[in-house]
């Protein structure tokens, strides 16, 4: 499996900046986003905080 070019931290932030109110195509083309990679995301992370990733990735779920 292909290695994101984006760290968790990064994601977490895309998805917060989103759902801050800033418009969702607008910022996924600055930041070289799909929306199918947006909404993989937003699956997988929406709610967490930069420490809850790190405990979500320890449990091996």
């Amino acid at each position: 499996m292909r290695r994101s070019k984006f760290t968790e931290k990064q994601i977490i932030e895309v998805l917060k900046e989103i759902e801050s109110g800033a418009p969702v195509v607008e910022t996924l083309r600055d930041k070289g986003v799909s929306k199918d990679t947006y909404y993989k995301w937003k699956r997988k992370y929406s709610g967490m905080e930069s420490g809850d990733v790190k405990r979500y990735n320890g449990l091996n779920i």
